[in-house]
């Protein structure tokens, strides 16, 4: 997500407190949001994904493969 973007939900919510939004402004600020909350739960799984373990063995352990990524056939 874009800084554009996100500058457009700000304003889109400043104006929802002050004077109130239209129907249509009200229906772009649901579809900004809903990419927004997308685009963060993608970054955190990506994150999470990433992390791996050192194990008291020595061995590392990379929790997405064990728990997080999809596997495809």
């Amino acid at each position: 997500m874009d800084n554009v973007k996100i500058d457009r939900i700000n304003a889109l919510a400043h104006k929802a407190k002050s004077v109130g939004l239209t129907e249509e402004e009200k229906a772009e600020q649901a579809e900004l949001r809903k990419e927004y909350l997308a685009a963060v739960r993608g970054n955190l799984r990506a994150q999470l994904n990433n992390i791996s373990i050192k194990e008291a063995d020595g061995s590392v352990t990379n929790l997405g493969d064990k728990y997080g990524r999809k596997k495809t056939h």
